[in-house]
């Protein structure tokens, strides 16, 4: 059944029916949140929230987009929203105030286990992530974690396509700076 056939059931009375939407859209939202907030365990919350707020909002689902790209502005939305309140009252966080271990970049360097090295090159690229600019770091998640597709981009962010071609742009030439500076502050 597709998403929009599932749509249709959940509006027509079948509720039972939107716990699949949420099986096939679960981990794809739940990446959406992890890139944007950076903390796992806001980010299950928020993504908990934005299929809670679909469910609500279905009714006012009109099927110009699809059921995934709705979804994902909810979601991203409800992230920056999140953002916002807990820029409003900053906390320091202890992960925060751990120096970036040199070693672990030698590591990964020499790693010759491949499962480990894994581990260890999310974790750097999530590291990486966390200092480009919020909307370089939901754009390039879209883009080249999600796959969305330029015009997916679009409707998810409600901009042109020139517009989301020169976001891309940016975030990719941020994310190559911050790499570069990373790399040369641990000598790698």
């Amino acid at each position: 059944m597709t998403d929009p056939e599932l749509v249709a059931h959940v509006l027509s009375g079948r509720r039972e029916d939107y716990a699949e939407l949420v099986r096939r859209h679960h981990a794809a939202v739940l990446t959406l949140c992890r890139s944007l907030l950076a903390d796992d365990a806001l980010a299950d919350d928020a993504a908990q929230e934005a299929f809670l707020k679909a469910y609500r909002s279905l009714a006012g689902f009109q099927g110009g987009a699809a059921f995934g790209t709705w979804l994902y502005r909810i979601a991203s939305n409800h992230c920056l929203d999140l953002r916002r309140r807990r820029a409003r009252r900053p906390t320091e966080s202890l992960d925060a105030l751990r120096e970036d271990d040199p070693a672990r970049v030698e590591r990964l360097l020499r790693e010759p286990d491949a499962a480990g090295a894994a581990a260890e090159a999310k974790d750097l690229v999530e590291r990486v992530l966390s200092r480009i600019p919020e909307d370089y770091r939901a754009i390039l998640t879209l883009r080249e974690v999600q796959g969305l597709s330029y015009q997916e981009l679009m409707e998810v962010l409600g901009c042109t396509l020139d517009s989301v071609k020169a976001r891309l742009r940016r975030a990719r030439e941020a994310l190559e700076r911050e790499l570069r500076h990373f790399s040369e502050r641990e000598n790698v």
